[in-house]
């Protein structure tokens, strides 16, 4: 285990940049932070670069023997609480944080999949680790994010999955309309909700389905509307008009779900 002292480091500098979007993306790796986040990348045999412990930060007790046990196998540094926080986003930190590396086949669709799911211009990172995190929960491996999305290896992204960024493949479409057009060869039909559909989501069948998720302000963009073979809407009977994209993306996968269970 290295001690480390320095902010200027060379190694605490790549972490500290890491921070932004365009060193994850050209380095393919991106920060962990918090033990439950740790442990689930080491079961997960995640590719775990570098291990980073804060010193002097009153989180010792919370690092059981078998954690212990894994970090020491592993490139672990230890820096002065100082330097720690400036590596972070969150105030109360567990003291200890991972960089790890992406996986590999991101960006390959599996199209054994029953069910697609692709998101349009999400803007929240922590609905769309949300969203990570209800696709993981129903044993699906993958989301398709178009390239105006958040990144989902943000700080807030990452967290709000709880590890399912882990098993859930990021798939980056450069261009949703072509990648659409695709997803249709391989015989999926394209489900869009919005809240002009006259369909209700308990109106279809989702058996070898493509399900579109809009920007929580301004819905599915029109082109890619446009290329949809249904649209549908979650009904509601109050008075509220639209639903947190996660939450709405929560209520069509588990109708899939149910689906799925009365077929067994």
């Amino acid at each position: 285990m290295q001690t480390i002292t320095s902010k200027d480091n060379e190694q605490i500098k790549h972490i500290r940049k890491l921070k932004e979007k365009k060193y994850r993306n050209q380095y393919k790796e991106y920060i962990i932070e918090g033990i439950k986040l740790v442990k689930e990348a080491i079961a997960e045999q995640v590719c775990i670069k570098t291990i980073v412990i804060c010193d002097g930060c009153d989180t010792e007790s919370n690092f059981t023997p078998k954690l212990l046990y894994e970090i020491a196998k592993l490139n672990c540094l230890t820096v002065p609480e100082k330097i720690f926080k400036d590596l972070i986003d969150v105030e109360n930190s567990q003291g200890i944080l991972a960089v790890v590396e992406k996986k590999q086949e991101e960006c390959k669709i599996d199209y054994k999949q029953d069910m697609l799911v692709l998101l349009d211009n999400i803007q929240d990172p922590g609905n769309l680790g949300t969203i990570i995190r209800t696709i993981d929960s129903i044993g699906l491996n993958q989301v398709l994010i178009s390239k105006g999305t958040t990144d989902a290896f943000s700080s807030k992204a990452v967290r709000s999955s709880m590890g399912a960024i882990f098993r859930v493949n990021i798939v980056e479409c450069e261009n949703l309309v072509e990648t659409i057009e695709k997803i249709k060869e391989n015989n999926y039909k394209v489900v869009a909700t919005t809240l002009e559909s006259k369909q209700s989501i308990y109106d279809i069948s989702y058996h070898k389905c493509a399900i579109i998720i809009g920007n929580e302000a301004n819905g599915i963009e029109k082109n890619i509307l446009n290329q949809t073979d249904i649209t549908v809407k979650i009904p509601m009977t109050g008075r509220t008009e639209s639903l947190n994209a996660s939450v709405a993306t929560g209520i069509v996968l588990y109708e899939y779900v149910r689906q799925k269970i009365q077929k067994i």
